[in-house]
């Protein structure tokens, strides 16, 4: 069990590793190949259409807590009416995303909410998008239902493979389509394939080699109810990722038009990624945190809030390098990565990955409030805080464009993130954030020496060619390592990094 969870860690980061390199080779090709205005369509018809994901009714949130609880108690009949009841569920809720992806994708729709930003040319080309990543998320509602299945299992090998294997064929087979000028039409054609293939292997493997099981000889109508009523505060976290990482592209391409769309969107790349970074830990975790609160021993919240701290920490000291790294290097990485034109995305990119960093460090304690059954007041803050995104995001959008969208976000994340859900960690939930921050708190002394050497480039180093920008961040990378090592890092965390170090050491004498 151990095993497999190193194992879904190392793969979550090889693969976000290689998402990364792709993206960061990737998305400079596809501005090129499409241009910013057909950059910002792909990116606006992939934002309205995600909606439809909104669907899932948070069910496969839920489905590791009713898992655990009948795995437990050994109840085989209840695991096969569980998965009767899930697949049934997302078959019916994958015919509806069709039906109303359709609705959306109509001239009707895309005119009353784009007519302002969008000319007819770029209106046409959305709704085309739109009706094929359509049945890309319909298949995804489908394949949902098995990934759920594989993490109940912690077969994190087989998971992050096929992760992997896709983040690497999608480019592969879009870079030629693109340079030979078959536009976004292309991408998302790609896309939806990849996801019925990646369905297809899903199911065969639950069935053949998991021997997953299924009883539908009666649907459960009491355990639906209950399921639903535990997702339905999942349900509204997913509205509010929905609102807070896209709403902002529609925003945009309504009063700002489609070229400032491609601005948000490159920054929204990285944030992307450096939200990827903290969930490559805190993911495994998900089925230990639920076994851990089924449980419930005397001295489970103990072991709760040593995992919340030994994870938090790690994920500070990590994303702290890459945070600060790009607050000394991102405005030169944005100009030669996107081009000209994009200069304001560095800024759009630091709206967003400055205030998320607080909740990503503690995001294992969404999985927390999951198995306790205790998500449902986050949901109801983060929602209200949402609306008020959007509320500050159009106004600041006519304001500042990109910049003035991502404004609202940057202020609602810091509110909810960083003053209301700790308060609730602390006092409602008993995790002792107060010893968490200030545990965070003590690794900022290993942040002073590369902070005052990245300060000092940014004042006296003119960055003007690619071997000098490496040669910094090489240098910077090295001086942030050192210093947490020495300075922030506790016992257990140098034997993370000493003991494969040893293994190797071993293995080269040998």
């Amino acid at each position: 069990m151990k095993s497999q969870i190193k194992i879904g860690i190392i793969l979550q980061y090889a693969q976000m590793i290689v998402s990364a390199l792709i993206s960061l080779i990737y998305t400079p090709i596809m501005i090129d190949a499409l241009g910013k205005s057909e950059y910002g369509i792909y990116n606006i018809a992939a934002s309205f259409i995600s909606y439809l994901s909104l669907l899932s009714l948070g069910l496969s949130g839920s489905y590791l807590r009713f898992y655990s609880r009948y795995k437990i108690n050994d109840q085989q009949d209840n695991i096969k009416k569980l998965n009767g009841m899930f697949f049934v569920t997302f078959f019916i809720l994958s015919i509806l995303c069709v039906v109303i992806g359709l609705c959306f994708s109509s001239n009707y729709i895309l005119s009353l909410v784009f007519d302002t930003g969008l000319t007819t040319d770029e209106l046409d080309l959305a709704r085309i998008l739109m009706i094929i990543l359509t049945f890309n998320i319909a298949f995804t509602l489908i394949d949902s239902v098995f990934v759920s299945y594989i993490s109940s299992q912690e077969k994190f090998l087989f998971q992050k493979s096929i992760n992997i294997i896709r983040t690497v064929l999608s480019p592969f087979l879009n870079i030629p389509l693109l340079l030979f000028g078959y536009g976004s039409i292309a991408i998302v054609i790609v896309t939806t394939s990849l996801s019925i293939l990646t369905t297809i292997m899903n199911i065969t493997y639950c069935l053949i080699k998991l021997k997953m099981k299924f009883s539908f000889s009666h649907y459960d109508k009491g355990l639906f109810k209950e399921v639903f009523a535990f997702s339905f505060f999942i349900a509204i976290n997913q509205i509010i990722d929905q609102i807070n990482w896209q709403t902002d592209k529609i925003i945009i391409g309504r009063f700002n038009g489609s070229e400032e769309v491609a601005v948000y969107s490159t920054a929204s790349t990285i944030n992307t990624l450096y939200l990827n970074l903290s969930t490559a830990i805190s993911s495994v975790f998900a089925p230990r945190i639920n076994r851990i609160i089924a449980k419930k021993d005397e001295n489970y919240m103990k072991d709760i809030n040593s995992l919340f701290l030994k994870v938090g920490r790690i994920q500070f000291l990590f994303l702290g390098l890459v945070l600060t790294g790009f607050i000394f290097f991102g405005q030169y990485f944005m100009k030669v990565w996107a081009g000209e034109g994009f200069e304001n995305s560095y800024f759009v990119a630091l709206l967003l990955i400055c205030p998320a960093t607080i909740a990503l460090i503690q995001n294992l304690g969404i999985e927390i409030q999951r198995a306790m059954n205790k998500h449902q007041f986050r949901s109801i803050i983060y929602l209200f805080m949402a609306i008020i995104n959007v509320v500050m995001s159009i106004f600041f959008a006519q304001l500042w464009g990109a910049i003035g969208a991502a404004l609202g976000t940057c202020i609602s994340l810091i509110v909810a993130n960083g003053i209301i859900m700790n308060i609730y960690y602390k006092y409602k939930m008993g995790i002792d954030t107060v010893h968490f921050w200030l545990s965070i708190g003590r690794t900022l002394l290993g942040l002073i020496l590369p902070v005052i050497f990245g300060v000092l480039i940014m004042i006296f180093v003119d960055i003007n060619s690619l071997w000098l920008f490496f040669l910094l961040i090489i240098a910077y990378s090295i001086i942030y390592c050192v210093s947490i090592y020495f300075l922030s890092m506790n016992t257990y965390e140098k034997d993370l990094i000493k003991k494969p170090i040893r293994k190797v050491i071993s293995l080269i004498h040998k």
